[in-house]
């Protein structure tokens, strides 16, 4: 009897992962996204990129208050027993800093954790009873305009495309 040999996939268990790219492969974040794909992280839904040294953050914040955040979404979830669903509700337009301080809310701070592994559970538990909110389709960019790289620039405008 012929036994058919079945391709397991790559990140079977769906775990987040992380990477760490050369300033190089930084800056060609498209061949990276296909490159952190081809190792399966795209099955976690999302992945934890650490920038390489040389890339420095932005140095400052306070210039982006402002930045109008046209149609915020509020992801609804419901569901029991492993059936969920999904459906996203389109909330008014807010700026950067109302958007800040609906996060730092009781209702949607950061809850304490032990661990990030910790974090993720109580992410999970909580979904169906705090809907998230995205900041999505933002006009702008929060990175700095100094930056060398036009492709450091435009990363995350892509990366607003994935969503």
């Amino acid at each position: 009897m012929e036994v058919a040999e079945v391709e397991s996939p790559l990140n079977p268990s769906c775990k987040i992962m992380t990477f760490r790219p050369s300033m190089e492969e930084f800056r060609e974040f498209n061949k990276y996204l296909a490159y952190m794909e081809s190792k399966g992280a795209h099955r976690a839904g999302l992945a934890k990129v650490i920038p390489p040294r040389e890339w420095k953050p932005r140095q400052c914040y306070d210039d982006i208050d402002n930045l109008l955040i046209p149609a915020p979404i509020q992801q609804m979830v419901t569901g029991q027993s492993g059936l969920f669903t999904q459906y996203n509700i389109q909330k008014k337009a807010m700026t950067v800093k109302e958007f800040r301080q609906l996060a730092n809310s009781g209702k949607y701070c950061t809850p304490r954790y032990l661990d990030y592994e910790d974090l993720e559970r109580k992410y999970w538990k909580n979904l169906t009873f705090v809907a998230p909110i995205y900041g999505a389709d933002i006009n702008g960019s929060i990175y700095d305009e100094r930056m060398k790289s036009k492709s450091e620039i435009l990363l995350f405008t892509y990366i607003q495309g994935c969503g």
